[in-house]
């Protein structure tokens, strides 16, 4: 369904260069639920506008490919691009609020969109606005349908979100950190909603997020992302129980755990992400990594295959050659 292969994006503002995306590759299956996870400024968010097409000064694409669905939707033009946004691809932003227009009643916007993208006469499209607002389980769909964004919760402007984004029954959905400021029992209706929709459309998700408790519920596959680079991908199973990178058993490390000593406190990633306007030469956690070798100083680690599915950027995996020597000081 969708290819990246080697993507750099940089941002170029006067301070200079910085570099978000640095040679991301990654693939989603069709019916798929990708996870992509990582902290703030990790590059998750930047690849969803590149897949998208969301670009804006000063950010621009360096080179590299995102194949959706046989065509590079790089070299499409804006034009292009908007017939494929919502309708083929579709996402799902982490603040509703800035999203649905203000001024304009969720009527008027869902109907919009479905008049966007089909050939649905405006009596058609405000049955069918009607029914997806139903298909998300918004209680009065007919009265929202009337009503602003403003007079909405949280919890409902995003389940608004989700059906227009669902509304023209996209082959990929982009979910970016949709539960965002939401209380726990809404998070679970609103992953429950995205299950739901991919088992009755078969669309394929990539659910981009830092929360890794929602990525064990409803991923297939993942992808660990630190300073642009992706520094592990598996599946799942793999990604919790033989995780393969210090970064990821950072991000493990720092969740509450049934199965932990209650009385031991959480044990949080120390020092600060690297500067992204100027990207070290070795591997981009070394400063932060409990197990920094002097290579790691100077060369950035490819990736190592710990099996069919799982691959891990860490020195720590080198095989041959003989052992890395630990930095000292």
């Amino acid at each position: 369904m969708l290819s990246i292969t080697d993507l750099y994006f940089s941002f170029f503002t006067p301070a200079g260069e910085v570099r978000a995306l640095n040679g991301v590759s990654l693939d989603v299956e069709e019916g798929e639920v990708l996870g992509i996870v990582g902290e703030s400024g990790s590059g998750k968010s930047v690849t969803a506008s590149v897949i998208t097409g969301l670009i804006q000064h000063p950010g621009r694409v360096k080179s590299g490919e995102v194949i959706f669905d046989g065509r590079d939707i790089l070299t499409a033009t804006e034009r292009e691009m908007r017939k494929i946004r919502g309708s083929e691809i579709s996402i799902v932003f982490q603040d509703p609020m800035t999203s649905l227009n203000p001024v304009f009643t969720i009527g008027n916007q869902l109907v919009e969109t479905i008049l966007l993208h089909t050939d649905m006469s405006p009596r058609a499209a405000r049955k069918h606005a009607l029914h997806m607002l139903e298909l998300v389980g918004i209680p009065s769909a007919a009265l929202r349908l009337k009503q602003y964004p403003h007079e909405l919760s949280g919890g409902m402007r995003q389940r608004v979100m989700i059906a227009m984004a669902l509304s023209c029954h996209p082959k990929l959905l982009i979910a970016d950190e949709p539960t965002t400021a939401l209380d726990v029992t809404v998070q679970a209706q609103i992953m429950d909603l995205i299950k739901k929709m991919r088992v009755e459309t078969n669309a394929s998700v990539i659910l981009i997020t830092h929360d890794l408790g929602l990525i064990a519920d409803i991923c297939d596959r993942v992808i660990i992302m630190y300073a642009g680079i992706v520094v592990e991908r598996g599946s799942v199973d793999e990604i919790f129980t033989n995780t393969g990178h210090p970064y990821t058993i950072g991000l493990l490390n720092c969740l509450p755990r049934l199965d932990r000593d209650t009385d031991k406190p959480l044990e949080p990633i120390e020092g600060v992400p690297v500067d992204q306007l100027n990207m070290p030469e070795g591997c981009p956690f070394a400063s932060r990594c409990n197990h920094t070798m002097k290579i790691c100083l100077t060369d950035l680690p490819p990736e190592f295959e710990l099996s069919e599915t799982q691959t891990a950027r860490c020195w720590l995996h080198t095989v041959g050659g003989g052992e890395p020597q630990e930095v000292t000081s």
